[in-house]
């Protein structure tokens, strides 16, 4: 016989592994999934078949247009103009992207995070967690470079932390970066936060652009499918059942980006989807260059 465990448990367990996975490091590998206006690579089907959008101009400087639709949300912990603010001050010179903002978007994502439910939100420590190596790495390097600089201070310019480039850089040189295995490098961490975000990005995209019929755990099963399941064992996908259907009502989204109805939300989201699909690609391109796509 097979070994048997109270279906409390046993439920429990399966929605702890599947929000490990959705939250850590084993994400779908970045080489298959791309946008479609690399055409010279696949693409996902969700940017084929969804209505044209209107783009916001993205500049050298980081701005990004939204200001006159992005709201703030009286009393919300997650701010959605909050997280636009990021993500703009995120877009440094010539393609690259800054750290720290970077990383004050996510801390505004597990926010959002979090509002959706306690079985999404209870395993956003492991983001924070590499927040926080992230954080940990900048400092040991301001220390070493400048002791007694003040701590949350944006890093200066030759600041190995500074920007993604700067770090994959720095730590290819040092011969921190493995790619036989495991380390705990501020490059390989970046590489498990910069696939999360493709996941949180299709997510994002779904609730701006699917029919309101469709409810919030049919549009992460969908995302699921789409990104993760092939690459899951049957058991992890069964356990991802569970949490899909314990998502909120899609109302809750709708209050998290401070409007009343789908068609006040589509321009927003359409703003923060673009800013965040900006981030990523390039990301990617720094990663990708570097062949460190792939690290164990």
């Amino acid at each position: 016989m097979g070994l048997r465990c109270r279906p409390r448990r046993c439920v429990l367990t399966a929605v702890t592994l599947s929000l490990l996975l959705f939250l850590s490091s084993l994400w779908l590998p970045q080489g298959t999934i791309q946008d479609c206006e690399q055409s010279w690579r696949p693409c996902l089907s969700v940017f084929t078949h969804t209505r044209a959008v209107v783009r916001p101009a993205v500049t050298e400087a980081g701005a990004l247009g939204g200001n006159d639709i992005i709201r703030e949300c009286a009393g919300e912990p997650f701010q959605v103009s909050r997280l636009h603010r990021h993500l703009s001050s995120a877009l440094g010179p010539a393609s690259d992207v800054l750290l720290e903002p970077y990383l004050l978007c996510w801390e505004e994502l597990i926010k959002f995070m979090e509002a959706l439910g306690p079985l999404v939100g209870f395993f956003t420590h492991k983001v924070e967690e590499k927040l926080t190596l992230i954080r940990q790495l900048s400092l040991e390097e301001s220390s070493i470079a400048a002791p007694g600089d003040a701590q949350g201070e944006a890093p200066p310019p030759h600041h190995a932390y500074r920007s993604v480039r700067s770090m994959l850089e720095a730590e290819l040189e040092r011969g921190v970066v493995s790619f036989d295995s495991q380390t705990p490098s501020g490059s390989r961490t970046l590489l498990r936060l910069h696939r999360s975000l493709l996941w949180l990005q299709l997510l994002l995209e779904k609730l701006a652009t699917e029919p309101e019929g469709l409810s919030m755990g049919e549009l992460c099963r969908d995302a699921y499918l789409e990104v993760l399941a092939p690459h899951h064992p049957w058991l992890i996908q069964r356990a991802a059942e569970l949490v899909f259907r314990a998502m909120p009502d899609r109302k809750v989204f709708l209050q998290l980006v401070c409007v009343r109805t789908q068609e006040e939300a589509e321009p927003v989201m359409r703003i923060i989807i673009e800013a965040i699909r900006e981030i990523h690609q390039r990301t990617q391109r720094e990663l990708e260059i570097r062949n460190m796509l792939d690290l164990p």
